[in-house]
């Protein structure tokens, strides 16, 4: 039983075709396209109007000159949360719930932003390892310290997002389990079992949006602190 409650994180393939491959292909259909009309149609005007508002509030902490990952920043909102919904569907498969995945989005876009401050202002990127007034005995401590946690943020990017998700579908599972059990056996209790399973369900729409959002505005925060 233990067993077949993690196999929803498994990739499994349908008549052949693997599951992430479809579900990575998903959010291709989310980006709007370009069109040389005036008045665009109603669903493009929505997804301008909300990319437009996603990134105005995400770029407001940065600098001028980082506001050119805006778009790179946008389509990993789009893509990571079209992915966690995706995968509160019946019968779909979460790519997000693997830590690989993640730590591939993570690890990549945090070494460039360690590689941009590095680059352009390099005494004030290794200024954070080491706090203005250290003691003098301090200092090797602290320098290994900072660098630790330098080198955990991505680490701490991708199992965040992927400890939220796995926790919220193994729950869904359970408690969808344990109605399905009891529905024979005590009605009662498998409806306020079913009834906790949607206000569950809604949560974890909510979660799915939050940790992309979370995802994104970390990253933004890394990218803030290095141009």
């Amino acid at each position: 039983l233990n067993v077949s409650f993690f196999d929803q994180f498994m990739s499994t393939t349908y008549l052949g075709v693997p599951l992430i491959a479809l579900a990575l292909m998903f959010p291709s259909i989310l980006y709007p396209t370009t069109t040389t009309r005036w008045l665009n149609n109603r669903l493009l005007t929505l997804q301008s109007a909300f990319i437009n508002r996603f990134i105005h509030q995400l770029l407001l902490p940065l600098n001028v000159s980082g506001h050119k990952w805006a778009t790179i920043l946008a389509s990993l909102m789009l893509f990571l949360i079209s992915l966690n919904m995706l995968g509160l569907l019946p019968y779909t498969f979460t790519p997000t719930a693997q830590l690989s995945l993640n730590l591939g989005f993570a690890v990549p876009l945090w070494l460039a932003t360690v590689i941009i401050g590095m680059r352009n202002q390099p005494n004030h990127t290794l200024g954070h390892l080491l706090p203005e007034g250290t003691p003098n005995l301090l200092i090797p401590m602290l320098i290994i310290i900072e660098t630790i946690s330098l080198f955990i943020r991505p680490l701490a990017l991708g199992v965040r997002l992927t400890a939220n998700l796995t926790a919220g579908h193994l729950l869904i599972q359970l408690i969808s389990t344990a109605a399905f059990v009891l529905l024979p056996l005590m009605p009662t209790v498998a409806i306020l079992t079913t009834t906790v399973l949607v206000l569950l369900t809604l949560l974890e729409i909510a979660v799915a949006m939050i940790q992309a959002y979370v995802f994104v505005l970390l990253l933004t925060l890394y990218l803030q602190e290095n141009i």
